[in-house]
């Protein structure tokens, strides 16, 4: 397995999960959509690639990278949409994902989440469970809108913690046919209680005030604040977060629209998460058939465990031999594509 070597950086702090807003909504247009190619991965021979546009039901214009096999016939094509992981842009794994299944015969959608890269929403930064959720609904609309898409065959890949969102979308979301969520978070569950939920009643109590007083120090603002810069290390943060470093402040994977490379999320968006466990419905997403996959040394695992474990059938669940969380963000030899394309083929014939 190919790995690339760790880079040591300085600096200050690590994730900030957040944003929330007290104050009214602006216009939620898209904003200005690059034409050059800006990935962190090079762009395939085999593929077409266009800029796509579409609103979602809160009226929010979101952005996203639309992938076409190049030798595709007249017959209409399954569609895929992706996105992920928390606090990435389409142009990082997404992207990369949608790409290679794009290469392998499917049209591809990878997004920007409502208030993040190039989509629309004010504040900027923000995460919702409920608003992202429907983003994926979203998507499904424009790729079905397609006229070289089959609107019967549509699925979704959710990556990171758009992998919890993907499951939470396609228990309600009838119109897909199959889901897959790559190194998934469950980011209720983890901004609820922690990680591992480590969390105690009284922690969360506190947390809640804290993020209380906020709202009300922003409100007076007229602005949400938001964290320090993402991963800015220090020395001796856990194993997980240098690897998220070496990914999105490096070369490797670093676009300066992400929110892990060169931003950070306001301070409240814990507030919605910590209220909405996100797979309260996942049996729901049976009899149509799930695909959990999860590298064998990721901190975030057993998210994936307690998700299979809580599903009904068809489902399962691939352990990557020796793979990291990050591993499966952007190393090709690492992530199951083969796997990926036979659960999409088989489910979205």
């Amino acid at each position: 397995m190919q790995r690339r070597n760790a880079v040591k950086l300085s600096g200050a702090a690590v994730l900030a999960l957040a944003a929330g807003k007290v104050l009214p909504v602006l216009p939620a247009k898209a904003q200005t959509m690059s034409n050059l190619w800006d990935k962190t991965f090079p762009q395939s021979t085999r593929v077409d690639h266009q800029k796509l546009r579409f609103p979602n039901r809160y009226g929010i214009t979101l952005s996203g990278d639309l992938y076409l096999p190049r030798d595709r016939a007249g017959e209409p094509l399954a569609a895929i949409v992706v996105c992920g992981p928390f606090g990435a842009v389409k142009e990082q794994a997404s992207g990369l994902y949608a790409q290679i299944m794009a290469e392998r015969g499917f049209v591809t959608l990878a997004f920007d989440p409502s208030f993040t890269g190039e989509s629309g929403g004010e504040p900027r930064n923000l995460a919702s469970p409920d608003i992202n959720t429907e983003d994926f609904s979203a998507a499904v609309d424009a790729v079905g809108l397609l006229p070289f898409v089959d609107r019967e065959r549509i699925g979704m890949i959710g990556i990171c913690g758009w992998g919890g969102m993907a499951l939470n979308a396609a228990a309600a979301d009838k119109r897909v046919r199959a889901v897959a969520a790559s190194t998934m978070y469950d980011m209720g569950r983890v901004m609820s209680k922690g990680y591992n939920d480590s969390v105690t009643p009284e922690q969360r109590r506190q947390t809640l005030e804290q993020l209380g007083r906020q709202r009300w120090e922003d409100a007076q603002r007229g602005a949400p604040a938001h964290g320090p810069v993402s991963l800015e290390l220090k020395g001796g943060e856990p194993q997980f977060v240098v690897d998220y470093a070496e990914y999105y402040k490096t070369q490797r994977g670093f676009h300066p629209r992400a929110i892990n490379s060169n931003a950070s999320w306001t301070l409240t968006t814990p507030l919605s998460f910590m209220n909405m466990p996100l797979l309260s419905y996942i049996q729901d997403i049976s009899p149509r058939p799930m695909l959990l996959i999860h590298g064998e040394k990721a901190h975030s695992r057993y998210f994936s465990e307690t998700a299979y474990a809580a599903a009904a059938q068809p489902k399962e669940l691939l352990i990557v031999p020796g793979a990291s969380h990050t591993d499966l963000y952007d190393q090709v030899d690492v992530i199951p594509f083969d796997t990926l394309e036979a659960f999409f083929r088989r489910h979205l014939a």
